[in-house]
């Protein structure tokens, strides 16, 4: 049964552009991840990988992210540690490992312990077995990319997703999130909220990336403006190829639109190809 409302996601990772996009036949061998976004005038985040993320990466996330939520498990400092979190760390690094003491000093983060099934079913995918394989494919993407957070002349780097285990076999899962997105789960920074009732409503990946950039920057009972452009851009980062491809964009970014509206956001055309969008108050 699906039970989880809504993710408490990092608005840096919502909204980074590029870091998830429609992807192309082909695109995976010919792209590589290389995106670089100045979340504030004295933050900025780069994220690198082998891989380009598109829409099905995207979904995962929200899915684990919505999982750590409730039911995550901390990992902490250990000086500061729950039992629980000790056990963790004693699971995650042999006692005479130098990895140990950097793990001490490491921030707060979540473990999700729980299934490939319940992610499928959390992020409106069937269970079958070719599904859990693709899901598997996606968090492995996730895992390789690497995360840097620059603070002035400071700069911290980590995995997009700090560990990774799961099993073909019982189907179990476990993943811990790095400490910037279980700081917006735990409510120590800003954070995006994503309605995964409306996530899993969408049926095309042009609506479900416009949808996670429009929740980013519009919290719920606000409002605001974008345009036609604008959006296909959140779905395609690059130039269109021809002024056909350019054309074909815009339409489907018309028709992602149309989903916006019919999963209840207010939507109000204020010209041509620009429309307000008025998201829906919590219940």
């Amino acid at each position: 049964m699906v039970d989880l409302t809504h993710a408490r996601h990092d608005r840096a990772h919502v909204l980074a552009p590029g870091l998830f996009r429609s992807l192309a036949p082909g695109d995976r061998k010919r792209l590589k991840l290389d995106v670089t976004y100045q979340f504030s005038d004295d933050e900025r985040l780069e994220f690198r990988g082998f891989d380009p993320l598109g829409v099905l990466e995207m979904r995962v996330l929200q899915g684990i992210v919505a999982m750590a939520g409730p039911e995550g498990l901390l990992l902490e400092d250990e000086d500061k540690a729950s039992s629980g979190g000790k056990q963790l760390m004693l699971a995650l690094f042999e006692p005479s490992d130098s990895l140990m003491q950097t793990a001490r000093e490491k921030p707060t983060s979540l473990i999700v312990k729980d299934s490939l099934r319940r992610l499928a079913r959390e992020i409106g995918m069937e269970e079958g077995g070719k599904n859990l394989k693709l899901i598997r494919e996606a968090i492995r993407r996730l895992f390789g990319v690497t995360v840097f957070v620059c603070q002035g002349k400071r700069e911290v780097g980590t995995r997009l997703l700090s560990s990774y285990a799961s099993d073909e076999h019982t189907g179990d899962l476990f993943v811990a999130l790095n400490p910037r997105l279980a700081a917006a789960i735990l409510g120590r920074v800003p954070h995006a909220r994503i309605d995964l009732a409306e996530a899993r409503a969408l049926g095309s990946d042009p609506a479900r990336l416009i949808h996670q950039r429009l929740s980013g920057w519009i919290d719920p009972g606000k409002s605001g403006e974008a345009t036609a452009e604008t959006l296909a851009g959140y779905v395609w980062p690059d130039e269109a190829p021809t002024e056909r491809a350019a054309r074909a964009r815009m339409t489907k970014a018309r028709k992602a639109v149309e989903e916006i509206r019919s999963i209840g956001w207010r939507v109000d055309e204020t010209r041509k190809d620009c429309w307000r969008f008025i998201r829906p108050k919590l219940p």
